[in-house]
């Protein structure tokens, strides 16, 4: 049977200029178990109507995605907001909010709700059969985090989601407006190994990873003059180029989908040096970590998330000049 994906429901955030002042008397209360400690200071708010001529390209990587959402929401609150976006894994499910122009808005989710077993657990493997609780956050996380359902649906402003095709193994693209994009960006972000591949139109999808993991070719394919990437691992970080035996047992029904898998790291690390020129040469800009990333895939540890989230807010903090400079010219 298809996936026929969640309704995305949601209304406009409070003024992002809003930022209440601490007046009580009353002992400070503990967090919640499991809630990332500085919850209350992630900014929140809407993003202004500017808009920046562009294309932002969101790379994935599980719960490393929390510096993407770090990233994107200095870039709201500087009045940063590029047109067009590509995401993909995680990085797909981070470019709802910007693209909603909704400050914090992924953040909240994911460093409030890290351990909620509907959302990352038990729960959403029952429900969702997979990692994470797609319907458990398009259905009910939605309702306690709204999502401006109106901005995110405005067609000034393109969202290509990238995922892989399992009979082809080929990156596709699906676009907000053109899918269910509830479907889709829960098939760009659906872990293979551990999660059931999402049905679309009869064609069984997994994680957009698994074939592209930074879809800035999409961009380049669209012909956007100015493209700026966020990475989630430092410049100096290199994939693996073995081959994966798992894979090819797994996935044996799929031999393209296999090869894909297989090419995948040595890819990574090709993109990752052609980025790298482009970048110095001033055709595209780039954000990476600045220290190397030691959070992993599924990390559960919601203080180094939020410090993951810090890091890239201050780092598209330390970069807004030479960002404007580059998206100006």
């Amino acid at each position: 049977m298809d996936n026929e994906g969640y309704a995305i429901n949601a209304e406009p955030l409070a003024d992002p200029n809003y930022r209440p002042e601490d007046t009580s008397t009353e002992p400070e209360k503990k967090p919640d178990k499991g809630v990332y400690s500085r919850i209350e200071d992630i900014p929140s708010g809407v993003a202004k109507d500017i808009i920046t001529e562009g294309c932002i390209v969101l790379e994935g990587g599980g719960w490393r995605g929390l510096y993407t959402l770090g990233v994107l929401d200095a870039l709201m609150v500087n009045d940063i907001n590029i047109r067009n976006a590509v995401g993909i894994s995680a990085g797909a499910l981070s470019a709802l909010g910007y693209i909603a122009g909704q400050i914090g808005w992924g953040a909240r989710i994911d460093l409030r709700y890290r351990h909620d077993s509907d959302y990352v657990g038990v729960g959403a493997m029952r429900r969702d059969h997979g990692v994470t609780g797609f319907s458990h956050l398009f259905s009910d996380l939605i309702d306690k985090e709204p999502i401006n359902k109106h901005r995110l649906a405005d067609p000034s402003r393109r969202l290509a989601v990238g995922v892989t095709n399992m009979i082809t193994g080929r990156t596709e693209y699906m676009e907000k407006g053109r899918c269910n994009l509830s479907a889709a960006v829960r098939a760009s972000a659906t872990v293979p190994y551990v999660s059931r591949p999402v049905v679309i139109n009869g064609i069984p999808y997994l994680d957009g990873g698994c074939s592209t993991k930074i879809p800035y070719p999409w961009a380049v394919s669209e012909g956007f003059d100015k493209i700026v990437v966020v990475k989630t691992r430092e410049w100096e970080y290199r994939r693996k180029e073995d081959e994966r035996h798992l894979v090819n047992r797994m996935y044996k029904k799929y031999p393209e989908f296999v090869e894909a898998m297989n090419a995948a790291n040595r890819d990574f690390n090709r993109m990752t040096d052609e980025l790298r020129d482009l970048h110095e040469q001033k055709k595209v800009f780039t954000i990476a970590p600045s220290e190397p990333v030691k959070v992993s895939r599924f990390e559960s540890n919601v203080e180094k998330l939020g410090a993951l989230y810090w890091l890239g807010y201050h780092d598209a903090e330390a970069g807004l000049s030479d960002i404007r400079n580059y998206l100006a010219k």
